[in-house]
Formats: structure tokens, sequence, C-alpha cells
């Protein structure tokens, strides 16, 4: 009898502990990363420099995905254009909400937003000026940092 408690517990234990491991891996991790530091925090940021990357920004990322990683660096996503462009972001199929700036070729920032999850308003949040990089992160990052449209992030 003792043993078949025991091995129940232990059945019940490793259900436990695999219904807390990630369903699946984070797809974003197929991705190039890069370290950027914003206002003396660092981020690690997915790069999106193809349309289809692009396209596909942060959809369907959880909470769980962006959690900031051990050494204390944000998680998030840098776009990188080929030119600059008058340009405007959307939250289809984005289920968390994530701020966003847009930065021109010399990584001044034109414009910040707090965007809500799933909004697909055209045009609702947009770069003010041609940008070549957008970088979203989750929400309120941002403006905890201070960060304010004429800042300069360096863009490696």
């Amino acid at each position: 009898m003792k043993f078949m408690l025991l091995g129940l517990s232990l059945g019940l234990i490793s259900s436990l502990l695999a219904s807390c491991a990630p369903s699946e891996p984070n797809v974003l991790d197929e991705l190039g990363t890069v370290d950027i530091t914003i206002k003396g925090q660092l981020f690690r940021l997915w790069i999106a420099d193809d349309s289809n990357e692009q396209q596909r920004g942060l959809m369907f990322i959880t909470a769980e995905q962006m959690v900031p990683y051990n050494d204390g660096a944000e998680r998030g996503m840098l776009f990188k254009f080929d030119r600059e462009r008058e340009m405007s972001f959307w939250m289809k199929n984005t289920i968390i909400p994530l701020d966003i700036v847009y930065l021109d070729a010399n990584g001044v920032a034109l414009s910040l937003y707090t965007m809500a999850p799933l909004d697909t308003s055209a045009n609702r949040y947009p770069s003010l000026g041609p940008a070549q990089f957008a970088i979203e992160v989750n929400a309120d990052v941002f403006s905890d940092l201070g960060l304010q449209p004429g800042d300069l992030i360096e863009i490696p």
C-alpha cells in the first residue's frame, strides 16, 4: 500500500511539474538577436528584417514568452527596414499590450505609443515622420524609463 501511494504521489508530482513547463519553444528564438541599451536598461531584441518576420512581429506571443531574461535584459523586437518611410503599426493577433518607438535612420525617437492588444484600427500608431526602425517591448517599459521623442537610441 505504501508503494502504491508513493507511486501515485510521484505520478502526481511529475504531472504537475510537466504542466509548469512551457508548452512549446519560443518560435522567436529562431530569429537573430541584438543587445541594445536604452536609458541604462539592457534589451535583447529579436530582429525582424524581412517582410515575413515584420508582418508576423509579436503576433500570438504570450506574456510568458516576453518575461525578461535571467540577466535582467528585457525582451522585444527590432524591426529594421531597408529605408526610411512613414509607417504605422497595428495589433492584429497580438494578445499582449506593447510599447513601440519609431526611430529614424540615425536612431532618433520619433514617436512612442503603448498599444492595446488586438487593436486593428488602421493608422492608429503612426511614426509621425520617416522611420527606418521600430522597437516593440512590453507595455509601460518605455514610459518607466522616461523615453521621449528626440532621445537617441544607438542601433548597432
